[in-house]
């Protein structure tokens, strides 16, 4: 696992001036930035990555497309830019990204992992073969397109969610945001 300098925020998300290693506003609690790239494509589908089995929080589970810390420094977009090249082998512009908003996410894990995020949401559409994406190892295990409603459906499911990072309203929201995405795209 690799520990890396970031940029603390109030709670409010307004930068405090001060830095702090990941592992260190994870044990503490402390306000940071991350990002979550939500990749999808024309045939209603998103991308999921399995996390890898040696990773802090939710091995082994399936979750969003990349996500990350944006560093010490770095601009969120800079950070969904660099995330999905490292994760995913992708080489996007800025350009390529819409931003969704900010959303303001607590959670906790397991003990002693106090993950209070300010997550800068992207979308982006990539209609390639998931063979053409070269896995970091180190960060995730596998990668698949399932369909929104299979993948809504799986989240509803007290069993087969499990499966899954624990989510919130949140996924929700986004899966609505590429069915509008979509359908925006299908009337142009």
């Amino acid at each position: 696992m690799s520990d890396e300098l970031i940029d603390l925020l109030d709670a409010n998300g307004n930068a405090t001036g001060n830095s702090a290693m990941k592992s260190e506003a994870h044990a503490k609690g402390l306000w940071h930035c991350s990002v979550h790239v939500w990749i999808f494509n024309s045939r209603g589908e998103v991308l999921l990555q399995k996390r890898a089995l040696n990773k802090d929080a939710y091995p082994g589970l399936w979750d969003i497309s990349s996500a990350g810390h944006v560093s010490a420094g770095e601009t969120a977009e800079q950070a969904a830019v660099r995330e999905v090249g490292e994760e995913l082998g992708l080489k996007v512009r800025p350009s390529n990204l819409k931003k969704l908003e900010v959303r303001k996410l607590e959670n906790e894990p397991k003990p002693d992992f106090h993950n209070k995020e300010h997550v800068h949401i992207y979308l982006l559409r990539f209609d390639g073969s998931v063979k053409k994406l070269k896995l970091q190892k180190e960060e995730l295990d596998d990668v698949k397109f399932v369909p929104l409603d299979k993948y809504e459906a799986d989240l509803k499911d007290s069993e087969k969610k499990k499966a899954y990072v624990p989510g919130n309203k949140y996924v929700f929201d986004v899966m609505a945001a590429i069915r509008k995405e979509l359908k925006t795209s299908d009337n142009v």
